[in-house]
């Protein structure tokens, strides 16, 4: 049978040349999807509308290695080991106080306007002071409870990277 280029692609020779390249590519793509650019698989409601359940998305670790998160990033946190991870929104950094009134954001006492959340909420906080090292982050979808979110002050060092669309 004679050798096309197509044949050639997909059926290539075994030579030395071709194995050293398929190595690392495949070493490659091992630490670049294992420790840079961490693959998503999103996983419930608590971020919508900005991202879907099951849909998917990339942490950036390198994002926060110059610096900190800042108020409205979307940030992964690591919640439990290297698998478990989640997606929220830093809505105070430390120093700065929090609450909830009746479903609206307080940061220092001042109303933050929050473009990105759609579903209204009757949340209430009382005020709280983000701790040095730490920032507070809570989910997008505010239409459900707030006991049923995870949200809270975390520790910076349990912030894993920024998410890539």
């Amino acid at each position: 049978m004679p050798s096309t280029p197509l044949r050639r692609f997909f059926f290539p020779s075994l030579n030395k040349k071709y194995l050293v390249r398929l190595v690392f590519v495949g070493l490659s793509a091992y630490l670049i999807f294992g420790y840079l650019l961490i693959p998503l698989r999103i996983q419930g409601k608590s971020m919508e509308p900005t991202y879907r359940d099951r849909s998917f998305a990339f942490c950036w670790r390198m994002q926060y290695l110059f610096s900190q998160p800042k108020r409205f990033d979307v940030v992964t946190v690591r919640f439990t080991g290297r698998k478990i991870m989640l997606l929220k929104r830093v809505i105070a950094v430390q120093g700065e106080t929090v609450e909830f009134r009746e479903g609206k954001l307080y940061v220092d006492g001042n109303l933050v306007q929050e473009p990105y959340v759609i579903h209204g909420s009757d949340w209430e906080l009382a005020p709280r002071t983000i701790a040095p090292g730490h920032v507070y982050v809570v989910g997008d979808n505010r239409g459900t409870p707030m006991a049923r979110h995870r949200v809270g002050q975390v520790d910076m060092n349990r912030i894993v990277g920024g998410v890539l669309l």
